[in-house]
């Protein structure tokens, strides 16, 4: 992302109080965008959202994605130039617990949005954020290319397929101008690997999971230590999400479509090796066990190509998982000595930012 594009932009983000959204909210205020958040309360306590201060970097809003009266309103009276829809339910292992609050979310969620954006004509470009697993898994070894066929085993796969039907049935519906083939409004879609990060205190993630049970010196349970995943850190795909935006707003409609921002192959771990690495990493009080009985079903293998997006893009992460897992470490070892993670945050944010540019 090019710093410069961010200054006095008036960006929507939905679901700006969580991990990826309050990251996003950091990133873009301190670059001098002109930040809207919409979501409900942090979904943690502690959360990133509240240990940095968002609150006082953006306009935050607490509101519910279900409600579309609530979203026509906040559009017509901020007159964002840009959405980045992030606002989910986005824990698998939840929507078995409540299938009706994740579809209700997560698909019904996306179609007020981009019915809000319809009805105002000030927006340009949109961005829907889903997930790796909006695919339908074959739990084969290669990696899903932006054109396999979408699906889902479980309500939240499930839910993130039918959000990319959704984006994809606006675009062309009620966004394209066929005549001259042209699109009114950029909408597209992103979907990123298992990110990870500092501040992500989420139930059932990996990261939280480990790092709650390492700060208590106990044996982190560990439910798949098979199951490989695309690890990055959550900075990576935040830059490659920018990056298409600015891409859009300048544009380039051919890029109006669904993208893959995944990591490099060989960063497609098992669940046993992240964490073995953590372990290290923490020193001799670290210890972890396999859970015992049977688990809700989960995908055993799952992996992204990126070579389109890297294409037409030129993006790339920046930061591979070995220091992906340092800058988490790091994060949670500044939050442990009492450290301003508002500052802390935004440093890590620029020197992603600084290594960027200097990648390029």
């Amino acid at each position: 992302m090019t710093p410069s594009f961010c200054t006095t932009k008036k960006v929507l983000i939905t679901g700006h109080t969580g991990f990826k959204g309050s990251w996003l909210s950091l990133w873009l205020s301190s670059l001098g965008a002109q930040v809207t958040g919409y979501a409900f309360a942090p979904p943690t306590n502690p959360s990133l959202f509240d240990l940095a201060n968002v609150a006082d970097r953006i306009d935050s809003i607490i509101g519910d994605v279900r409600s579309l009266p609530d979203l026509r309103s906040l559009i017509e009276e901020r007159h964002p130039e840009i959405v980045i829809h992030m606002a989910a339910q986005a824990l698998v292992r939840r929507s078995y617990h409540d299938p009706v609050e994740t579809f209700s979310s997560n698909v019904m969620g996306t179609v007020n949005v981009l019915e809000a954006v319809r009805l105002n004509s000030a927006v340009k470009v949109v961005l829907v954020v889903t997930s790796d697993k909006c695919y339908e898994n074959k739990e084969w070894v290669w990696p899903y290319r932006e054109n396999e066929p979408l699906g889902g085993h479980d309500p939240y796969s499930s839910s993130k397929a039918c959000a990319e039907i959704v984006a994809a049935a606006y675009r062309k519906s009620f966004f394209s101008n066929f005549a001259d083939n042209d699109m009114k409004i950029m909408v597209a879609s992103a979907r990123a690997g298992n990110v990870i990060g500092g501040g992500d205190w989420a139930e059932d993630r990996l990261i939280p999971d480990i790092i709650r049970a390492f700060q208590k010196d106990e044996s982190v349970i560990i439910r798949n230590p098979n199951a490989v995943r695309p690890w990055q850190h959550v900075l990576d795909p935040l830059n490659g999400y920018m990056m298409l935006v600015e891409q859009l707003w300048q544009g380039r409609s051919d890029l109006a479509d669904a993208w893959n921002f995944g990591p490099d192959y060989y960063d497609a771990k098992p669940v046993s090796w992240v964490v073995s690495r953590l372990a290290e990493m923490w020193g001799s009080s670290a210890k972890w066990d396999i859970a015992k009985g049977s688990q809700p079903h989960e995908a055993h293998t799952l992996t992204l190509d990126s070579s389109r997006v890297r294409s037409h893009l030129n993006w790339r992460p920046i930061w591979g998982l070995e220091r992906a897992l340092e800058e988490t470490m790091q994060w949670f070892r500044f939050f442990r000595e009492g450290t301003d993670m508002g500052r802390s945050s935004i440093e890590q944010i620029n020197r992603h930012i600084a290594e960027a540019t200097l990648d390029r």
